[in-house]
Parts: C-alpha cells; structure tokens; sequence
C-alpha cells in the first residue's frame, strides 16, 4: 500500500532553510555523510516524489541542472513539482508541474508510486496540504545541531500528540533522527 512520508532535515529550532531559502547551513554540519549513509535504502522505497516550487528551484540551482541533468538525484521516479509558474525541466527526468491540490494529485502519484512509497521531499506547506488532506503517514526529520531563529518553518500546520506516534528515535552522527507514524484527525 502506497504510504506518503516527509523525510527531510531541519535546524535544531524547526527551520528547513534559512530566510533566503538557502540550505547550506545543513552541508556545514560534521558528520552529515554518515546521517545520509541511510538515504539509498530509503530511496529504494520510494515510487514517486513531489515537492514545491521553492525546494525544486533550490536543488536545480544548487545541483546547476541546466548545465548538469546527470545530477538529477532522484532516477527515473515522477517527480511532482507543485507550482503555478513555469519552471525550467532536468533534461531526462520525469518531472511534471501540478498547479492544482495534492489531492488532486494524489491518483497520478498512487499510480507512478505502484506500490511504494510517495516522498514529500519539501517544502513545509507542501507536507502541511498532504497533512490537511489526511494523506500524511509518515514523519521523518534529521535534527541537526544548528539553530537559525528564523527561515522555512518544518510543518507550518499544527499536528497534536493524539495524532503523532513515535516509531523510533536514534543518533547518526550529529544529527538525532525520528520517525513519527501519523494517524488521521478523524
């Protein structure tokens, strides 16, 4: 059964990124190797991603996909970009622009995910419209040891305690990773 996980890095604080949408504060932090060790596992689970405007925009900048699709990490996967401006293609990858809801979404990502996981790679309001839609399952965030005091908040929605359940917690060099199921607010 096709699960939607948020996995995803954040400040000590609760930020994704800083104010300038920059993430550089996240590749600074000694032992961020070891932390990623785990991600091609976690990759392999996974079907189809989606991910907002501002997050796509950062890695094709930072990764220069223009000038380098080969680095386009993600294969072969659907990769979902939620937007309403046109934004420049990874030559080669499958990525498609939606400008409507995640629910709207949700058939073509089911289908491309064909039984794996769907990732929400970021940002924040995009996990919080899986989450007001009920189709969150999953939380999985690496603290790292920085603090920002302001940026992209983690999940701009507010999830209570009776919805989140602690699956499992522990440390990979500097960062402390846990992994919350989701219930449904229902």
């Amino acid at each position: 059964m096709t699960r939607v996980v948020y996995n995803t890095a954040t400040t000590l604080d609760g930020y994704l990124a800083d104010p300038d949408d920059s993430l550089e504060w996240l590749f600074a932090v000694p032992g961020s190797a070891e932390a990623e060790s785990s991600f091609p596992a976690f990759l392999e689970g996974i079907g189809a991603l989606v991910m907002g405007s501002t997050t796509y925009e950062w890695v094709y900048n930072h990764e220069r996909l223009d000038e380098h699709p080969e680095k386009w990490a993600y294969g072969d996967r659907l990769s979902l970009v939620l937007t309403t401006r046109d934004l420049p293609l990874v030559e080669g990858a499958n990525i498609r622009l939606h400008s409507g809801s995640v629910r709207e979404a949700w058939e073509q990502l089911v289908s491309a995910a064909d039984g794996r996981d769907v990732w929400v790679v970021g940002g924040g309001d995009v996990v919080g419209q899986f989450a007001d839609a009920g189709l969150l399952d999953e939380i999985r965030v690496s603290i790292a040891p920085v603090t920002l005091g302001a940026g992209k908040p983690l999940l701009p929605r507010r999830l209570e305690s009776d919805r989140l359940v602690l699956e499992s917690a522990r440390q990979s060099g500097q960062f402390a990773e846990l992994v919350y199921s989701v219930r449904s607010s229902s």
